[in-house]
């Protein structure tokens, strides 16, 4: 089960990548995806706490990265 969480984190990351847009100086994309795969994104270090009021959130450098690696993975 692990196994296909890691997956759902995957595509929902590259899937964010579709929506990715700067604000405040930070690359930012909607949040309308799963409060527990958010959740994990964030544990795993590629968001900023998605906890805000905000209707989108921040990627980390690395989530930034992550993001274009699996977009390219599952749609390139």
């Amino acid at each position: 089960m692990e196994d296909d969480q890691d997956k759902a984190d995957e595509v929902a990351l590259a899937l964010m990548y579709l929506t990715l847009h700067e604000d405040y100086n930070a690359e930012r994309s909607w949040k309308g995806y799963d409060r527990d795969i958010l959740d994990r994104l964030h544990a795993k270090g590629w968001i900023h706490d998605p906890k805000s009021e905000a209707g989108s959130m921040a990627f980390t450098e690395e989530g930034l990265a992550k993001a274009e690696e699996f977009f390219a993975k599952y749609f390139g």
